[in-house]
């Protein structure tokens, strides 16, 4: 499920985090970061368990409509396209996300199901629900793209789910853009012939693991000398003024440089220059490729970069 950009935005939030505490306990903060993704996985998992109970909640809607007293028509024979969804199987046909929600005692819609019928009530009453249902006959591609279309469209942007989620878990809100982006492409990879939802794993390897531990713990025990590189490349500024984000992701960078021989310079680079534009000030992005193009080829020419294997320079 992680990426590494996406490790590397959690330890950007935990160095930062880190720095601004004024924390001397690294110990602590490396397990802050290790439950930091952690929790990230659950948010995952989460989105997954609540499109379950919402189309539990419409079937439970639809049953008490066919015990109306006056039941109309359609309350008797409702259309069943939505409650019958073929991707939506998939995810319930699953049981590694089964286990691993009772594992993790993930079971925030049973206890505030009031979000979920929220959702529901909005789903219920949108134009791409009535016209979903507007046949009864349905198909697999179908099924897919009106799931994503109301992940996307009705679920993520939620004001009150994104309350829920701000005041279950603060570390929760820097995540929603990258889980909802593994979501949507955890989705889109489903299969038809697939009998149900293979859930992908935190890490797609022992090794990013290791990674986003090693890059937090040796940009920590570096800082002061990957700060005194910055600025010797930044004469006219005074430590203060550069954004305290710019500085974190120059000495995560600089770190790759100096104690990543696996990563090529341009990796290291064109990454940190994607988290400035969206973690940082506007004009971050051209300030850092600046620092680290220098820094670069300095290093280059003094042969600290230590890179192993072709085309990593």
């Amino acid at each position: 499920m992680l990426t590494r950009r996406h490790v590397r935005v959690k330890v950007m939030q935990s160095l930062y985090a880190f720095l601004q505490s004024e924390n001397e306990n690294l110990n602590s903060e490396e397990k802050f970061l290790q439950k930091s993704m952690e929790g990230m996985y659950d948010l995952f998992l989460l989105n997954f368990s609540l499109l379950e109970e919402i189309k539990n909640k419409a079937q439970d809607y639809l049953e008490k409509s066919q015990q109306k007293y006056l039941a109309t028509e359609e309350d008797k024979n409702p259309n069943l396209k939505f409650v019958n969804n073929g991707l939506i199987q998939q995810i319930e046909n699953s049981e590694k996300l089964r286990n691993l929600l009772e594992d993790r005692k993930l079971n925030n819609w049973r206890q505030d199901d009031e979000y979920v019928s929220i959702l529901w009530e909005e789903i219920k009453e949108s134009e791409v629900y009535k016209e979903y249902l507007s046949t009864s006959e349905s198909s697999y591609k179908e099924d897919k793209e009106f799931i994503l279309n109301i992940f996307k469209n009705i679920i993520a942007p939620n004001d009150k789910l994104y309350e829920y989620i701000e005041d279950r878990n603060i570390s929760w809100v820097d995540d929603i853009p990258i889980v909802n982006t593994a979501m949507v492409k955890t989705l889109k990879k489903l299969k038809q012939e697939e009998t149900s939802l293979s859930v992908p794993k935190l890490y797609k390897s022992e090794e990013d693991y290791n990674f986003a531990l090693q890059l937090f713990r040796k940009t920590l025990l570096n800082q002061d000398e990957f700060e005194k590189d910055v600025i010797s490349k930044t004469p006219n500024w005074d430590k203060d003024r550069i954004a305290d984000i710019d500085a974190v992701l120059l000495k995560m960078a600089i770190c790759e440089f100096l104690k990543f021989p696996s990563i090529p310079v341009k990796v290291t680079i064109n990454e940190y220059l994607e988290i400035a534009k969206e973690y940082s000030t506007p004009k971050s992005s051209i300030f850092i490729n600046g620092i680290l193009d220098k820094l670069s080829k300095e290093y280059k020419e003094t042969k600290k970069l230590n890179k192993i294997g072709r085309g990593l320079m």
